[in-house]
This record gives structure tokens, sequence and C-alpha cells, in this order.
């Protein structure tokens, strides 16, 4: 095969490599913080289930979570397994990351000074209001290096789609080895990772500096 065709093949798969990375953390993002608030929950039964939930997602490996999603429907109930695996990929990475993603919230949020809470209620804020106004901008700031890993360590993850036969650009590199026994396409994947990675980090760290206290 030629290079070129190689690379093309390599990019119609990390644009679907992108849109598991984007999905996920549109997804898991706000679920994560979800599920720190009822993992919170003055109801036992409530933050008992979603600590118990967490538990489970994170001592799992998300290999076997992406099997579970994706064909999990077809063994219980009989559905037959979706053509468009970005769908069920989606929803195992998202389910998995917001997991990770909660309990960095909830690191966050106790490390807060209680005095806050309680300075905010002497000048009549409501605990939401406090929680928006207050608290969150400074979690936000505290977690984002905690958040950076994750978001990282996200970038490479999204290989594990190949597990459910999803073409994204693991897969597309794996296919073009086999078939010309050559490790070439996987160095050129390990190329893609890197830069894609260093991309991210590169923006974090920008968005770290630019949330940061203290600035040069």
């Amino acid at each position: 095969m030629d290079f070129w065709i190689m690379i093309e093949k390599m990019l119609e798969g990390f644009e679907k490599t992108c849109a598991i990375f984007f999905l996920t953390l549109l997804f898991s993002l706000p679920l994560g913080m979800i599920i720190t608030l009822l993992s919170k929950s003055k109801l036992k039964i409530v933050s008992g289930i979603t600590r118990f939930v967490i538990s489970v997602l994170r001592g799992t490996p998300l290999m076997l979570q992406l099997i579970a999603v994706t064909y999990g429907p077809y063994y219980l109930f009989h559905i037959s397994v979706s053509r468009e695996k970005l769908i069920p990929v989606v929803i195992a990475f998202s389910i998995n990351y917001a997991a990770y993603f909660a309990e960095i919230y909830r690191s966050g949020i106790e490390s807060m000074p209680v005095g806050q809470y309680e300075a905010a209620a002497v000048l009549g804020y409501s605990k939401p209001k406090t929680f928006m106004k207050i608290i969150l901008p400074q979690v936000i700031r505290r977690i984002l290096p905690s958040a950076t890993n994750e978001i990282v360590t996200l970038v490479k993850d999204t290989s594990l789609a190949f597990t459910v036969s999803y073409q994204e650009m693991f897969t597309i590199g794996k296919q073009i080895a086999n078939s010309q026994t050559s490790f070439v396409p996987f160095v050129v994947a390990g190329i893609f990772y890197y830069v894609f990675n260093a991309l991210v980090s590169f923006i974090m760290r920008r968005v770290e500096k630019s949330m940061s206290y203290y600035k040069m």
C-alpha cells in the first residue's frame, strides 16, 4: 500500500478517534458533576447506590464496559446490536470517565474550607448560589491538574474502541499492519496519538495558567 494512501486511511480513522474524545468530554464532564452531587446526597440510599456504581465503574476494565454496553442488550433482551458503533462506544466511555471525574469533583469540593459556606450564608447567599458563584469556580481551579491527567489518558484510551470493532484510528492501523505485514502503521498511529496528546496537554496548560491565582 502506498504510504500516502495509508495516511489518508489513518486520517479517516483519526476523525472517529476525535469524535470519541470530544463526545466523551461533552457528556462525561457534566455527568460527573451530577454523580458527585448524588454521592453527597443526604438520602443514604441515593448516596450509597451512587458510590457503589462509582466503585464498579472504576473497579472494572473500560474494555469490559465497552463490550457490556455494545453487546449486553443483545444477550439480555435480544435487541440487535447497533450498526452505528459510535453510540455504544460514547455511552461506555462517558459513563466510565464520569465516574473518574466525579471523584475528582468530590475531592475538590471537600477541600473547600467550611468558612466559605458560613461567610456566604451570613451574606444571604442561598446554598445553590453559594455553590455556583463561590465554590464551583474555586473547585475548577483546584481540580484542573487532576482533570488534565484524565483527559490526556482519554486520548490514549480511545484506542480501546477496537474491542467492539469500531473503525477508529488504531483499528485501521491494526488492519493495515496485518494486511501488509508491516509495523509502520503502528508507528504512524503512535505519532498521531503523541501529537494529539501534546496538543491537548498544551491547551490544558494554557487553561490552567489562565485560571491561576498567581500569574507571572
